[in-house]
């Protein structure tokens, strides 16, 4: 299976460990979603420093190719994660809102 025939890939960069994201300019065409808001710790993101997130990662693929999520699911232990259900319903209303506002307005810096 070569490159070219996946559609897309879902990439965790929630913390430190993830690296930077020059690997994205061997992709092509496919959709990035950029796992940027961490589902391990309660803290919500900053929501300036996701837009720069993005537009970081917009410099190595189109702007049109990425889209925005949690890193992974709430749960992804078989005990879960030390987040309550508000704090998980908060993460995904800051992932909704980033991503109104950077997609529907991409020219903006």
């Amino acid at each position: 299976m070569s490159i070219t025939s996946i559609a897309g890939f879902f990439l965790e960069f929630d913390d430190e460990r993830s690296g930077g994201f020059e690997p994205l300019k061997h992709l092509r065409d496919q959709k990035i979603v950029l796992g940027l808001v961490t589902t391990k710790r309660p803290e919500l993101e900053d929501k300036s420093l996701l837009e720069w997130r993005i537009r970081s990662a917009a410099r190595y693929v189109s702007l049109e190719q990425i889209c925005l999520s949690p890193q992974c699911g709430f749960s992804s232990t078989q005990e879960g994660n030390l987040i309550t259900e508000e704090v998980q319903w908060a993460k995904l209303r800051l992932v909704k809102e980033v991503a109104e506002e950077i997609f529907s307005n991409p020219i903006r810096s």
